[in-house]
């Protein structure tokens, strides 16, 4: 049994303050979501793990210092994030209220109504803001949908009258574009036959989603977004329950935020990078000869 709990104890406040850079707010990040991931990796049948315990400053539970006035908002990160119900973001990196704030779409896609957000926060609450994070997931639907429709366009005509819907799936197609480019370039034009191939097109198109969303984030806010807030990104798995990017070194993921690619030339290396994954491996070689 695993006991998650969000404890509100009267006259209680906060002594943790609240990140000073960018650099402390990403370690507090990847801490809690290390935190929470460590609470589910004990096997069935062994001893419980202490209770997870998270405080809740009554400030942010909503009660002002003063009678009949709203919390000041002061959260340290922005999270653009899917809207998979799979991935509760502040219960993922172990906050409370008011220390994020959310952007929740399917596919965690950049539209124009979530960049709006974006720089309504920025507006009113940037000088809190020290990170923006965007945060893609495995198994995600939305892309899914899009690789499907990428590899049978014919599929693409059920989207023909859902413009909403096929707004979401047309704002994935460059990523699924590029990951089917760099599978080819790591795997050969003949990897379009292996049985794994939708799977491992799938999990690379997730991984240069959040890149590229990230790099075009880090686009649009250039100038407008204060000097001290950085933009990063990384994927949660729904297995690992860790937020992080494939390693090579034998983990499944290093659990990490990390800074979008610069220009074409890193892009390139980092979509080699995860073409070359162990889960894009063992997708293409177990089904392969499974």
């Amino acid at each position: 049994m695993i006991d998650i709990i969000y404890r509100f104890m009267p006259g209680w406040r906060r002594n943790q303050p609240a990140p000073a850079d960018a650099e402390e707010a990403r370690h507090r990040l990847e801490t809690g979501n290390h935190a929470f991931a460590e609470l589910l990796t004990a096997a069935p049948g062994e001893q419980a793990a202490a209770p997870r315990i998270i405080p809740f400053d009554l400030r942010e539970l909503g009660l002002a210092e003063d009678p009949g006035e709203a919390p000041t908002q002061a959260p340290f990160a922005l999270v653009l994030g899917c809207s998979d119900a799979r991935v509760p973001t502040e219960l993922i990196f172990s906050q409370a209220c008011n220390d994020l704030f959310v952007v929740r779409v399917a596919g965690n896609v950049l539209g124009s109504e979530c960049l709006g957000s974006i720089d309504y926060a920025l507006d009113h609450i940037g000088d809190s803001l020290k990170l923006l994070v965007v945060l893609g997931h495995s198994g995600c639907g939305a892309v899914t949908a899009a690789v499907d429709a990428f590899r049978t366009p014919g599929d693409y005509l059920s989207l023909a009258s859902r413009h909403a819907l096929r707004s979401v799936v047309d704002r994935l197609y460059v990523a699924v574009r590029a990951a089917a480019n760099s599978l080819e370039t790591v795997w050969g034009a003949e990897v379009i036959q292996r049985p794994g191939y939708r799977s491992a097109l799938i999990e690379t198109t997730i991984l240069f989603n959040a890149a590229l969303a990230a790099y075009t984030l880090h686009g649009e806010l250039s100038g407008r977004a204060p000097t001290t807030c950085r933009v990063v990104y990384g994927v949660y798995d729904l297995v690992t329950h860790r937020v992080g990017l494939p390693a090579h070194s034998g983990a499944d993921h290093d659990m990490r935020l990390v800074a979008p690619p610069r220009d074409r030339a890193e892009f390139t290396q980092l979509a080699v990078h995860f073409a070359s994954g162990d889960g894009v491996r063992r997708s293409l070689e177990a089904l392969a000869t499974g």
